[in-house]
């Protein structure tokens, strides 16, 4: 078991998003580098105590190294920003990672460094060894469990992003994506429309996911929307693609397209496509995508998906 100390805005979201993880095996929320000795929550809201509201969590190294805990960290929180996360404003809601062993002292300090290349602003996140943790009142310990309706700035997106988290080490996603895709397909931002230089690209090929090299979409399923993004009517399998309907602040819903294999956030999907293919519009961002031509897949490692081809060429002739 290994233990590491994370601050990010409200406890109470923090410990409810990593009881959700697999790999770990305990959280509990308190007060962490006071300069009182147990401090009280009405205390600590006070500003003077100079703790940080702070989740402790054990964890199994075997299934969850450190590595995999800290993504999943910069998932919930916005590391740019000083002493506040969300609605919640003052020092004690500042961002901290705080260590136990000094020999995780380094691989934080690293992956903070690689994680600066995806923002624009300075991460400012304290990286501190802990000094010392006072658990919080009984009432905050598991709140949104025992308050469901509870406030939370992380929301039950974030809950379901640690639901499904996995940790691989086999794909450096940081070192083969630029700042831009990063964004995209990890952050889950959007491109600007016409931005993308395959919006009108009619060569034969397939589309792959550019961080995992998996084929998505075929370009005899791809169609000129004038929506900005490059638009397609179905992805190359059933199981090329995932999809996630949500419903932001109330509004109509909204269905998210993620990568199969990979897990990473492609676009969305509308019911506004052409009618006679099946109604529906992948519109998905040209940065999460890369084009393989047709006369390039067999080089590419892609050559048994060249009578697939074959046979959706014919199909739409």
């Amino acid at each position: 078991m290994k233990e590491i100390y994370l601050a990010g805005g409200c406890f109470w979201g923090m410990q409810k998003f990593f009881d959700c993880v697999d790999g770990v095996v305990e959280t509990e929320v308190g007060y962490a580098n006071s300069t009182y000795e147990k401090p009280s929550y009405r205390e600590v809201c006070s500003g003077r105590t100079g703790s940080a509201e702070t989740v402790r969590i054990e964890y199994d190294g075997s299934v969850l190294p450190l590595q995999g805990i800290l993504e999943l960290y910069f998932k919930a929180v916005d590391p740019t920003v000083k002493d506040r996360q969300g609605n919640d404003k003052g020092t004690q809601y500042r961002t901290g990672i705080y260590y136990v062993d000094s020999q995780d002292k380094e691989e934080i300090e690293s992956f903070i460094k690689e994680q600066q290349k995806h923002y624009q602003n300075q991460i400012v996140t304290e990286v501190l060894p802990l000094e010392n943790f006072y658990p919080a009142e009984e009432y905050h310990q598991k709140y949104l469990d025992k308050n469901p309706h509870g406030y939370c700035h992380l929301g039950s997106d974030a809950f379901e992003t640690a639901k499904n988290y996995h940790y691989d080490d086999q794909i450096d996603i940081s070192n083969r994506l630029s700042r831009e895709q990063y964004n995209i397909m990890v952050k889950g931002y959007t491109e600007l429309p016409f931005s993308s230089k395959y919006v009108k690209n009619d060569k034969e090929g397939i589309y792959v996911d550019t961080a995992t090299g998996e084929p998505l979409f075929s370009s005899y399923d791809k169609f000129y929307s004038k929506s900005g993004w490059p638009s397609f009517t179905k992805p190359i399998s059933d199981t090329a693609v995932s999809e996630k309907t949500f419903h932001p602040f109330g509004t109509t819903a909204v269905t998210e397209v993620r990568s199969g294999t990979g897990d990473f956030h492609l676009g969305h999907v509308f019911k506004d496509g052409p009618e006679d293919r099946g109604g529906l519009r992948y519109c998905i961002n040209g940065l999460a995508l890369k084009f393989i031509p047709l006369e390039d897949m067999e080089k590419e490692g892609y050559e048994y998906l060249i009578p697939y081809m074959e046979k959706r060429r014919i199909e739409k002739v």
